[in-house]
């Protein structure tokens, strides 16, 4: 029997705000595509009929700050996102063999972008490289796959100038550059966020995490959130996420007897620990530092002796969170607006991925039934706006042709409960059974994706919302 629909989600409160929906309606998918929104599609026309009756339907979950590499994440990191609900995400500092890696063994179905990290001594020889390097490490990046680059200011930072000029370079070669502020003259901090602004110089530039830089260390936090919501108003090229959960994650690996990443120090400053190894080992004793630690499929929170042991074992070579994320700026920035109403901060992201935090939905849905936020809003930084950041024109709506990429949500658990991406059903009831993996990339890797064995999904990044916004 020939089927008109492969899947048919009936009941479902669907809401999409580009295609203006917020009611109670069926949506038919065929080839992986959305075919039908209607009421009442008749559950015979359809493959497979799935009753959604009090679930929220939405555009797939589209996470640009996320880490799934070798390097940062790890193998579980599909699994953890594909269980947040998560379609579609953007991995934020590679390198992108660990990226293709991970996706070719460890994929479920989900798209992934990546952008390759600048760090002094591994992609760059200094801190201050050339212009040279720069562009050569930029189509480097492209001809591999990746999509473009990821300063790594606060944890392994470039000189102002030398940052300066590679968002330039990168804007010159309408490459994706984003920017975890800092340089080695501003930490990762709300000096550092504005001199990153400043930095730019009216260039576009995806600004990470921007929660990260109002915690307090400078101003009273929410001075600095303010202060922060004032120059992203002023600067509307640049692109911001922020994510929702306490935790920050960064690096516990050592070397000479200090942690490498200058944000592991100032987290441990935070705590009121030294900054050296011995230190880190006392705050991870203490409760202050949680190991990330891969154990059961998952990865979760460790503190005490088995964490330090595990720790150890690893050669220090760990994930490390410390709950340091003011709950107040969080809020803030998750509901600041433009004058023209739009969000200042435009995405909600998780800097997750294989970093337990994925909360978007959890901690999102908080603020709607705050009503600090409507659906519509939700869902246009969880999905309309990241996926347009990215230039995936066909993903975060649902009109008639768009990617079949879709988010079930149980309101009242505040959990996802179904993921569909490409048409197939990756997730359900926390259960993971896609494969495979679609990698965002641009023309010039889709070659190199192909090679590796898969799947490429080409963007042109100078048509993305990255370089023009309305």
């Amino acid at each position: 029997m020939a089927y008109q629909y492969d899947i048919v989600l009936k009941n479902g409160l669907v809401v999409d705000p580009i295609s203006k929906l917020n009611e109670v309606k069926d949506i038919g998918l065929k080839d992986g595509k959305i075919a039908i929104i209607d009421d009442n599609i008749s559950a015979t026309q359809a493959e497979e009929s799935v009753d959604v009756s009090g679930l929220l339907v939405m555009p797939g979950l589209v996470d640009i700050h996320v880490h799934a590499s070798t390097w940062l994440g790890g193998q579980y990191g599909h699994k953890m996102l594909a269980q947040a609900g998560v379609t579609t995400a953007l991995d934020m500092s590679g390198p992108i063999e660990g990226v293709l890696k991970i996706a070719k063994d460890q994929g479920v179905g989900l798209n992934i972008a990546c952008i390759e990290y600048v760090r002094p001594g591994h992609t760059v020889k200094t801190d201050d490289p050339s212009d040279e390097e720069l562009d050569i490490l930029i189509e480097s990046c492209f001809n591999r796959g990746a999509i473009g680059i990821k300063l790594l200011g606060g944890h392994y930072p470039l000189t102002s100038d030398a940052t300066k000029r590679a968002i330039k370079i990168a804007n010159d070669k309408h490459a994706y550059v984003a920017y975890h502020a800092g340089t080695t003259s501003h930490g990762s901090n709300i000096n550092g966020v504005l001199e990153a602004i400043e930095i730019a110089d009216g260039n576009s530039l995806h600004l990470a995490h921007i929660n990260s830089y109002c915690r307090g260390n400078i101003k009273d936090y929410m001075l600095e959130a303010e202060e922060v919501i004032e120059a992203l108003k002023k600067n509307p090229q640049i692109r911001t996420e922020a994510y929702l959960s306490p935790l920050n994650g960064t690096s516990a690996k050592c070397s000479n007897g200090v942690p490498e990443s200058l944000v592991t120090h100032k987290c441990l400053q935070m705590g009121g620990y030294d900054t050296t190894e011995d230190g880190l080992e006392k705050a991870i004793l203490g409760g202050w530092a949680q190991i990330n630690v891969e154990t059961g499929g998952k990865v979760g929170l460790g503190v005490g002796e088995e964490a330090v042991t595990y720790w150890r074992l690893k050669n220090t070579d760990t994930t490390v969170s410390f709950a340091v994320n003011p709950a107040e700026p969080r809020y803030r920035l998750a509901v600041a607006k433009r004058d023209n109403g739009h969000f200042v901060v435009d995405c909600i992201s998780t800097d997750g991925g294989g970093i337990p935090r994925n909360v978007t939905i959890e901690m999102g849905l908080s603020l709607v039934k705050f009503q600090a936020l409507s659906l519509e809003d939700f869902v246009l930084k969880a999905s309309s706006n990241p996926a347009k950041i990215l230039g995936l024109n066909n993903k975060g709506h649902f009109f008639i042709g768009a990617d079949a990429d879709i988010t079930i949500i149980d309101m009242e658990k505040q959990k996802p409960y179904m993921s569909i991406s490409d048409g197939k059903v990756v997730m359900i009831d926390g259960f993971v059974c896609g494969s495979g993996c679609k990698i965002i990339t641009t023309k010039r890797g889709e070659k190199a994706i192909k090679d590796y064995g898969l799947e490429p999904l080409v963007i042109d990044i100078e048509e993305s919302g990255l370089y023009k916004w309305e």
